[in-house]
């Protein structure tokens, strides 16, 4: 596989051979339905999407027109047109609509359109993960005439469909959602919102999903309820709440983000305490999912930034390329995209069947956590690794690293911190072990499969970690104490051991249908580096096989087992 020096004006789905295989692979119902539409996803995001997050990102970001010239509030954010128009695009192209109606594509559908989409823009991909936020936990609720209502205007394909937003976080609380200060008082069927929601993505959302305390309910989080709140009511007003400022953000600047002040706004009741904060923690873990892949995304256009800049720069008489240091960080950097697409593809899989068999919720939940912080943490670090292949041009707005790496940060703090999801971890895995026995399963499950010699070989480290990992759970599940301080240590170990058993999982299928040995050598690679501590010095591990081989692996070409 060649390299081109521009990634602009390239298919994003056409030219990632790994993605292709995961879903031949793991999906092959849904790729056999939606092959061409994939294919026609990322040549668009390749083109349009990218020139025009270039624009708002460096010339165009969204205002706030928060009154019209006759002082009347409007609440209306301006986004240059061409933002508006691929926001309006990708929902017209299905990003949340495919995942309703008689036929209906599992979610993992919008999970891959969003791994396509911010690979060049994460600003539009935010709004859309909101809406289909929003359309998931409606579309629980057939019995509620306003739930179908705005559902159907979700779910439009006509380029009019209308947009969601989640509104939780509040400046007192932030990820504390027992310290909601929101208050819901009834106002005859339905209720009115009074508060400060302080962080609030895509604030100029057409209908928004809030959580709010209702008068004289209990304190904590089983007195949350969960309210919908319209942008306009019935006679076409504005609802009662004003977007009092936009927040200036290091990055995503193409994406509104901004401070809602709710004024008694109108709202509909969708599930009152105890049930209320269950849905809002659903609609994350939707959102979650979206957040592993965007994060893959991001480790996969740093490779192919890296790469394409690496394979046409002349340095020292040679090509970068041939440079024996650039070609380690450049497999660092292929290895960490295909370990977090496939990490995220497990979360995603964990979804739809949780969909259908709620025994595999404690599952969905603990590879959302893991997915979700893993791949956040190797986006920054595969942002910043692609602006020091290209070097000082890397820092320079000409290229798309410097959005790359301001985008990056957000992903590790959205939808919950790195703290948070070991919050989650600990929940699943200490206590009753229910999540902990799922993951047990699965990682056996793969080293059980185990045939070849290299596959041995690279098992044998990962037999260690489990066992690691399963003394952290029950030293956890002993002392509250000990689980607060080893939680995230805990938490990293457990995502770097699925992630590797994952790319074991590959690795033997590759060897078993095809007797293709790249996505071993990349899987071995990986398990050294981050597993294997009983390896030689990983100072003097040279690796000869990967660097003789390089430009195969790299390209994504058949090598011998």
């Amino acid at each position: 596989m060649r390299y081109q020096q521009e990634t602009r004006g390239q298919n994003f789905f056409a030219v990632d051979p790994n993605l292709k295989t995961l879903l031949a692979r793991r999906a092959p119902d849904l790729l056999a339905r939606n092959g061409e539409r994939l294919h026609a996803f990322g040549a668009w995001v390749g083109s349009d999407v990218d020139c025009e997050a270039e624009y708002t990102d460096r010339f165009a970001p969204p205002v706030l027109e928060a009154h019209d010239r006759f002082g009347r509030l409007t609440n209306r954010v301006r986004h240059n047109p061409l933002y508006a128009e691929i926001h309006r695009d990708v929902y017209a192209r299905g990003i949340v609509g495919l995942n309703f109606g008689p036929k209906a594509e599992p979610f993992l559908m919008s999970f891959l359109m969003g791994y396509l989409l911010s690979q060049a823009d994460i600003s539009i991909h935010c709004p859309a993960t909101l809406t289909g936020a929003v359309a998931y936990i409606l579309g629980k609720l057939p019995e509620k005439a306003a739930a179908k209502h705005y559902l159907e205007g979700l779910l439009r394909l006509d380029g009019k469909a209308l947009t969601g937003g989640t509104w939780a976080t509040e400046l007192d609380g932030g990820s504390d959602l027992a310290a909601t200060a929101t208050v819901a008082k009834r106002d005859g069927e339905h209720f009115r919102l009074t508060g400060f929601k302080w962080f609030a993505s895509n604030p100029d959302s057409d209908v928004a999903l809030a959580t709010a305390r209702p008068e004289e309910a209990p304190g904590g989080t089983e007195g949350l309820g969960l309210y919908l709140v319209p942008k306009a009511l019935a006679d076409g007003s504005p609802n009662r709440y004003r977007i009092r400022r936009l927040k200036t953000k290091l990055g995503t600047r193409g994406l509104a983000s901004g401070e809602i002040e709710l004024e008694g706004a109108f709202a509909f009741e969708v599930s009152p305490p105890p049930r209320g904060l269950r849905l809002m923690l659903e609609a994350l873990d939707y959102s979650r999912v979206h957040n592993a892949f965007a994060a893959a995304a991001v480790g996969r256009r740093a490779f192919l930034e890296a790469i394409a800049y690496a394979s046409h720069r002349q340095a020292f008489g040679k090509i970068l390329l041939a440079f024996p240091m650039v070609q380690s960080v450049l497999l660092d950097l292929q290895m960490n995209a295909e370990a977090s697409l496939t990490l995220a593809f497990e979360a995603a899989v964990a979804f739809d069947e949780s969909e259908k068999n709620a025994k595999r919720l404690p599952w969905r939940r603990l590879t959302t956590a893991l997915a979700k912080y893993w791949t956040a943490e190797k986006a920054i670090r595969a942002a910043s690794s692609a602006i020091e292949v290209l070097g000082g041009v890397g820092y320079t707005e000409d290229y798309v690293t410097p959005r790359l790496l301001r985008d990056a940060q957000v992903l590790t703090v959205w939808e919950g911190t790195a703290n948070i999801q070991a919050l989650e971890v600990l929940r699943l895995v200490a206590g009753n072990g229910e999540g902990f026995g799922a993951f047990m399963a699965r990682i056996e499950g793969v080293l059980g499969g185990v045939k070849s010699p290299l596959e041995e070989e690279c098992a044998k480290p990962l037999r260690s970690a489990l066992a690691l990992c399963a003394d952290g759970v029950r030293q956890a599940t002993k002392s509250p104490e000990v689980a607060s301080r080893i939680a995230r240590r805990l938490m990293d170990r457990m995502a770097v051991l699925l992630a590797a058993c994952l790319l074991l999982e590959e690795a033997a299928a590759d060897l078993a249908e095809k007797k293709d040995g790249r996505k071993a050598c990349l899987a071995k690679r990986f398990i050294r580096r981050t597993l294997d501590f009983d390896a030689a010095s990983q100072l003097l591990d040279t690796e000869p096989l990967l660097q003789r081989d390089f430009e195969r692996v790299v390209g994504y070409e058949e090598m011998p087992a």
